[in-house]
């Protein structure tokens, strides 16, 4: 080995944007993708502050940009479709409900991989099986059969991370559900929509359904989200989350019945619980975790994406200039990164009960303090200073 040789367990965004800076770094490079390819589509993910400057840095700006939805706004409609409330991609300096940079996470891990698979190997249709490490390295055998050993092992392979429980124990342990559903898929874009996402919500049931432009002007991102106190639907079983869809949409207004007749023929369907990971500590000797493997703050926080992206910068900064030792690497990016995590999980947990069911027994709570909500959004989105690492390997420079 190198001694700065790594693993990375998946090929969404955390792995291939870790992949960027360590290669960068000097490292010697891997990804396993347990998928056959790079997944197509997805839910739109966005791009604020801090996070806008790690794209900056990666010198991938252009890029990302070309690919983004280019979404106009928002338009929240009622059951007949009549505009209610208006939001713009230009709201709060590009930092507000509709991102400047929006992109579908597809989309985003393709440009990912584009800048990484020179440099990179990617080992697609494989995942880890069983991993020892010892005070040297990590031995780890692959599904396929093939062994190999590296000198550190990130997971950054999501929400259920495989990794995350040979290391770390049973995902119940850190998994905490926020009381809601969301699934996405494409449509065919039979609905006129033009560069504006429409957003219909029933306050009563907390049901939601909506229809997000993409760049293909002939196709559209549907989603739909309801609430739900437990879920235990296998997050593979696709016909599974299908049945539950249906049920759980079952009667809804407004364009529903038309998005749901496309949901047999759709390549890219996604549901999932809307769902926190808290751990006490995101690595184990020479193992690690990153992105949603590590802190996901949940889809209602906006800012698993960016989580992810300044995450990887931090972590592969903070191994190369710990010269690749895995403690002294990994405590210093959890320390840089612990209370930007902790403020966006706090907006993620506050958005999933805002979008709550309404219970008449329980009196509604005291009015937010707006002036505290606002400055812990600031935080969320720019409470993170990102070192230069000046002193550190950089082949770009």
């Amino acid at each position: 080995m190198s001694g700065n040789s790594v693993l990375i367990a998946g090929a969404s965004i955390a792995g291939p944007a870790l992949a960027h800076w360590l290669w960068r770094r000097g490292a010697e490079v891997t990804v396993v993708e347990r998928a056959a390819g790079l997944r197509p589509g997805g839910q739109a993910v966005d791009a604020r502050g801090v996070a806008r400057e790690v794209i900056r840095r990666m010198g991938l700006d252009a890029e990302v940009r070309a690919a983004c939805t280019d979404t106009a706004g928002a338009h929240t409609v009622d059951v007949d479709g009549n505009v209610v409330q208006t939001f713009s991609a230009e709201d709060d300096g590009g930092d507000g409900f509709i991102a400047e940079i929006e992109i579908l996470r597809g989309d985003l891990a393709q440009v990912l991989y584009d800048d990484t698979r020179d440099g990179v190997e990617y080992v697609f249709n494989d995942r880890i099986a069983e991993l020892t490490q010892d005070a040297d390295g990590v031995d780890v055998t692959f599904a396929s059969g093939e062994r190999r050993r590296f000198d550190l092992v990130v997971g950054a392979d999501g929400l259920h991370s495989s990794l995350r429980g040979m290391v770390f124990g049973p995902r119940e342990q850190f998994i905490h559900h926020l009381g809601m559903v969301l699934a996405f898929y494409s449509v065919p874009n039979e609905f006129g929509l033009d560069r504006w996402f429409l957003d219909y919500q029933d306050p009563v049931t907390a049901r939601s359904a909506g229809l997000r432009p993409i760049q293909d002007a002939t196709q559209a991102m549907a989603l739909f989200s309801f609430p739900a106190k437990e879920f235990d639907i296998d997050h593979r079983d696709i016909e599974a989350q299908k049945q539950l869809l249906r049920a759980k949409m079952d009667g809804f207004g407004w364009l529903t019945p038309r998005i749901l007749a496309h949901l047999d023929d759709t390549p890219d369907f996604y549901l999932d619980q809307v769902a926190q990971v808290k751990m006490d500590r995101w690595s184990s000797g020479r193992v690690g975790l990153i992105g949603d493997a590590a802190f996901c703050a949940s889809p209602m926080s906006g800012a698993g994406t960016g989580l992810a992206l300044v995450g990887a910068y931090l972590l592969a900064g903070e191994l190369a200039a710990a010269k690749w030792d895995p403690e002294a690497g990994f405590a210093a990016y959890e320390e840089r990164m612990r209370q930007f995590v902790a403020d966006n999980q706090e907006i993620g947990r506050l958005h999933a009960q805002s979008r709550a069911v309404p219970q008449a027994e329980i009196e509604p709570g005291p009015e937010p303090d707006m002036d505290a909500l606002m400055a812990l959004v600031d935080r969320a989105i720019n409470g993170l200073e990102l070192p230069d690492y000046a002193d550190v390997p950089d082949s770009r420079q």
